[in-house]
C-alpha cells in the first residue's frame, strides 16, 4: 500500500517554472494504491473515484509497457510513459516478470484538479523505489512542487534555481487561517495548457518571477488578515498584467466582502477566499453565485502533527 496527498500551490502560479518562489500546501484529500503479486503475466490496472466507482482500466504487456486494452487510451499512453520512466530510473523495477493488480482510488473528484497525475507520479515512484521528483521530470514539463506537496506533511516553500530544486517543509499556520477558504470554480483546467500560455504570452517573466517571490516572502510571515488580504490582491494584479487575463474576482466575485485569489492555472480549478465574514455568510454568498463546494483552509490543508496524534492514540 502506498499514499499520497493533493496540493494546492497558493502563491506563484505561472512564474514558479521561472524560479518564483512559490508556497503551496498538500491537501488532507488524496490517493491511495495497492499492489498484488499475481502469476498473471500482464499488469492489470484499475482505477477508482471518491465514490468507489471504476473510472479507468487497462492491461498493460510487461514486455514494452504497451496497453493491451484500456478504457481511456489517453491515460493509458500516461501511465505506459510513467512506468518506463521508472525503470529507465531503477533497471530493477518490474524486471522479474511477475503480474501485478494495481488499484488506485482517489479521495477527491477528478474535477477538482487537487493532483490525481501528480499524486499518481509519486505513488509509482515509491513503488519503483526511485526519487519522486526525478521521475517527474522524466514524464512531465511542470515545475514538480505537486510531487513535492504528495510526499509533504506541512506546507511547502518549493523554488526552481540554477537547474536545481529546493523544497522545504514549513510551519506555515497564519493565525486568521479560520478566514480562508478554498471554492471550487465548477471547471477544471489543463495544466499543460497553462503552462503552454504563460511561455507564449507572459511579459517580463523575470521581473514577475522576482515580484512574486517577495510577496511569497511577506505571506509566509504575514500574521494580520488584512496584510494578507492586501498581498493576495496585489499577487492577482501582477499575474492579471503580465498575462494579460482578468481576476477571478472581476470576473465572477465583484461583489464578494474580501479578498479572492486565483490558483494554479487561472479560470478554473480552486481559488482562495479571503473575509472576515463568519463561515456561514461565505458559504451563503457563494452558493447564490452557483458555487456549492467551499472548503475551509483548516479541513482542507493536511497536518501531520495530525498523524502523530492517531498513531499516539493507537
Amino acid at each position: 500500500m502506498y499514499y499520497a496527498h493533493g496540493k494546492l500551490l497558493l502563491t506563484s502560479e505561472y512564474a514558479v517554472m521561472d524560479g518564483a518562489l512559490a508556497l503551496a500546501i498538500p491537501t488532507r484529500h488524496g490517493q491511495s494504491m495497492s499492489i498484488k503479486q499475481t502469476r498473471k503475466s500482464d499488469l492489470y490496472w484499475k482505477s477508482y473515484d471518491i465514490e468507489s466507482h471504476e473510472w479507468f482500466t487497462a492491461q498493460f504487456s510487461l514486455f514494452d509497457f504497451s496497453s493491451i486494452k484500456t478504457s481511456d487510451q489517453e491515460k493509458a499512453d500516461f501511465l505506459t510513459s510513467l512506468l518506463k520512466g521508472a525503470v529507465r530510473l531503477n533497471s530493477e523495477f518490474l524486471s522479474k516478470w511477475n503480474g501485478f493488480d494495481v488499484k488506485t482510488k482517489l479521495e477527491f473528484s477528478t474535477d477538482w484538479g487537487l493532483g490525481s497525475s501528480s499524486s499518481l507520479i509519486y505513488l509509482v515512484a515509491q513503488w519503483a523505489d526511485v526519487n519522486p521528483l526525478l521521475l517527474h521530470f522524466e514524464v512531465s514539463d511542470g515545475s514538480g512542487y505537486d510531487v513535492a506537496c504528495a510526499g509533504a506533511d506541512y506546507p511547502i516553500t518549493y523554488q526552481l534555481k540554477d537547474d536545481e530544486v529546493n523544497y522545504t517543509e514549513i510551519d506555515f499556520e497564519p493565525p486568521f487561517s479560520e478566514n480562508l477558504y478554498f471554492v471550487y470554480l465548477n471547471k477544471k483546467q489543463s495544466s499543460k495548457a497553462a503552462i503552454e500560455y504563460y511561455y507564449k504570452n507572459a511579459k517580463k517573466r523575470k521581473t514577475l518571477a522576482s515580484a512574486l517571490t517577495a510577496i511569497t516572502d511577506s505571506i509566509i510571515n504575514c500574521n494580520s488578515l488584512s496584510k494578507f488580504t492586501s498581498l493576495i490582491e496585489e499577487h492577482e494584479s501582477l499575474i492579471s498584467e503580465h498575462l494579460m487575463l482578468q481576476t477571478v474576482k472581476s470576473q465572477y466575485f465583484s461583489d464578494f466582502d474580501g479578498a479572492i485569489k486565483s490558483l494554479g492555472a487561472w479560470g478554473g480549478d480552486f481559488a482562495l477566499a479571503a473575509s472576515q465574514m463568519n463561515e456561514s455568510q461565505v458559504m451563503a454568498y457563494f452558493a447564490s453565485k452557483g458555487y456549492n463546494t467551499v472548503i475551509s483552509y483548516d479541513n482542507m490543508k493536511f497536518r501531520g502533527e495530525e498523524v502523530a496524534a492517531s498513531v499516539a492514540e493507537k
